[in-house]
């Protein structure tokens, strides 16, 4: 396997992985993405890149409340202006058979 072929979420799971260590599952390198997640959501929503509210508590969830994220308008130009990015980038590199 190149290294090219390796994709972010993928390396996010073997980093999660080295982490645990030798008695590493499934359960704890999800809850260590999950965290990932969180942390992420947490800096996209203080960029002001996403914003969050908070639904109404459920029995379900113990009387807690989720959070539900959207994305901003800025958060949407920034997704933009990835791609153009990227695209422009991408644009003219010769496909390398192999």
């Amino acid at each position: 396997m190149s290294r090219e072929s390796l994709g972010h979420f993928e390396l996010l799971v073997l980093l999660a992985l080295l982490r645990q260590g030798e008695d590493a599952y499934g359960v704890p390198i999800a809850q260590a993405i999950l965290a990932s997640v969180y942390n992420t959501l947490e800096r996209l929503e203080q960029k002001g890149l996403v914003g969050s509210a908070f639904g109404q508590p459920t029995r379900e969830r113990g009387g807690r409340a989720k959070r539900y994220f959207t994305i901003t308008t800025a958060g949407l130009r920034e997704v933009k202006a990835a791609k153009k990015a990227l695209t422009t980038l991408w644009r003219g590199i010769p496909v390398h058979e192999g």
